[in-house]
């Protein structure tokens, strides 16, 4: 992807999704261990935004990533 030394946007997008991801998931592994003292902590939404910015962050990755080969089209 890298052409003419740019580099696509989605590929740091993707960079800050995962890390976002990692972030919250890690905060929310963290409250498994102790529960805040709120009323919907049972639903662990940072769980669930944890893993969906992870995985959205690593398509995002995989599919903008300036070092992978290209082959060209027929």
């Amino acid at each position: 992807m890298i052409e003419g030394g740019r580099l696509s946007i989605w590929f740091f997008v993707g960079l800050m999704l995962t890390i976002y991801g990692v972030m919250i998931l890690g905060a929310g592994l963290y409250g498994l261990a102790h529960p805040p003292a709120v009323k919907l902590a049972w639903l662990h939404a940072d769980l669930w935004w944890g893993a969906v910015l992870l995985a959205g962050g690593l398509i995002y990755l995989r599919a903008f990533n300036p070092y992978k080969v290209r082959r060209p089209s027929r």
